[in-house]
């Protein structure tokens, strides 16, 4: 039902902290909505499932030396996560129907006990994949085909009345006619300059030639932005397959994301992608190239873009690369910090399964990278068998790293200590 906020609004911006915050922002509330009051169970978070994680982790994952891994919390399908500002609740997306609120009220990871239930269960969603976090603490989860914004969500997510609101209404981010079951992950993150950025995956594996035009000028293939009230759209960048995993370097404001190539053409090609975009309407080759400099059979013979850019890293093929942070912590040696974290979810119909761990990829001082991503975190593709598949990894309050494997459904924390 719709809410009366003259009051709420001003608790929201007492808890952020925020006298002086956007007046957007605040507005925004009076059109919320909220959920009705209702009691809901938590995840177990023991018993025989997390032993056997635990005994995976002990046994099979391989890090760098004074580097360790451990069970964070049992996540079902946990997809993309969103740390929030105050380092005490996690959101994570799933490609079903919820969005999982990861609690650590000790601050103190799962030695203190992780509690993790449904985030507004009463409202029905549709493939929440992505949730992403603005820096005055509104959750923005991006669905199949809208996008929500939930303000102030790491402090009234447990309340009855979660706020809500439609920055992009149902069925008008893409399409309907181009909704599909294929490629429909999206992700976002909140730019240097405020804006909301999502990834949109077209649904084949190689488009029809008389989809190209309409594609292109929604933003499907590719990346768009939007102000954080859903005005102003547009398109970022174009050219690239089905994007899974983006973030800023904070250093130069760069955007990097990551790619999934084109399938059906052999186990070795082509390769997956990580692109780095400059600037507004960069052209990334998709789908006249499959992935690197690949060409695409069904457009082979077709002109490409005279502007065509090629990804900063060529990944193996088909390992399909989704997740992508840059460190900024300090926990870490100091070479990686500025350094990229991403996942390789592992392939789904290669001969022999590549994939399945977490890699880093260090940069130059010039912002470009100094080689090819290499594994940090492996062991979870045992001789072809996926004993987990990563997604997501981003940056938790202290420095550490969360991983999400919607395989297992589950969380882990990787911190260092030297030892």
């Amino acid at each position: 039902m719709k809410l009366s906020f003259a009051s709420a609004v001003a608790v929201t911006a007492l808890a952020l902290g925020v006298v002086g915050a956007r007046a957007d922002n605040l507005e925004t509330l009076e059109g919320m909505h909220m959920t009705a009051p209702i009691e809901w169970p938590t995840v177990p978070q023991d018993g025989p499932k997390a032993d056997a994680v635990r005994q995976i982790l002990k046994d099979k994952v391989k890090l760098p030396p004074g580097f360790h891994i451990e069970l964070y919390a049992l996540v079902p399908d946990a997809r993309h996560m969103a740390v929030g500002p105050q380092g005490v609740v996690t959101f994570v997306g799933t490609r079903k129907s919820k969005v999982w609120a990861v609690t650590d009220r000790s601050r103190a990871g799962a030695e203190g006990g992780i509690e993790v239930k449904e985030f507004a269960p009463t409202l029905p969603k549709k493939l929440p994949n992505g949730p992403c976090f603005s820096k005055d603490g509104f959750l923005y989860v991006v669905e199949q085909n809208r996008v929500l914004q939930y303000p102030a969500a790491e402090f009234f997510y447990e309340s009855p009345d979660v706020a809500v609101g439609e920055v992009v209404p149902e069925g008008q981010l893409i399409p309907k006619s181009e909704e599909s079951f294929n490629h429909t992950a999206r992700e976002c993150r909140i730019g240097p300059d405020n804006k909301l950025y999502i990834q949109l995956g077209q649904p084949y594996n190689v488009p029809p030639k008389d989809k190209v035009e309409l594609y292109r000028k929604v933003g499907m293939g590719g990346i768009i932005r939007m102000d954080q009230d859903g005005k102003n759209r547009e398109v970022y960048a174009t050219g690239l397959r089905n994007p899974v995993g983006f973030d800023f370097n904070p250093k130069d404001k760069s955007l990097w994301s990551n790619d999934n190539q084109v399938d059906g053409m052999g186990d070795d090609i082509p390769p997956g992608e990580m692109n780095r975009i400059d600037k507004m309407g960069e052209e990334f080759g998709f789908p006249w190239y499959g992935g690197g400099h690949v060409r695409t059979n069904e457009y082979k013979n077709d002109t490409p873009p005279a502007d065509v850019i090629f990804p900063e890293v060529e990944q193996i093929a088909h390992a399909a690369d989704l997740g992508l942070s840059f460190y900024t912590g300090d926990m870490f040696p100091a070479k990686y910090r500025g350094a990229i974290f991403s996942t390789q979810h592992g392939s789904w119909n290669r001969t022999v399964p590549v994939g399945a761990r977490v890699m880093v990829t260090f940069l130059k001082d010039d912002g470009h990278v100094a080689g090819p991503s290499i594994p940090f975190a492996e062991g979870w593709n045992d001789n072809g068998h996926y004993l987990g598949r990563p997604v997501d990894v981003q940056q938790y309050w202290d420095g550490s790293l969360l991983v999400s494997d919607d395989l297992v459904g589950a969380v882990y924390r990787i911190w260092y200590d030297g030892k």
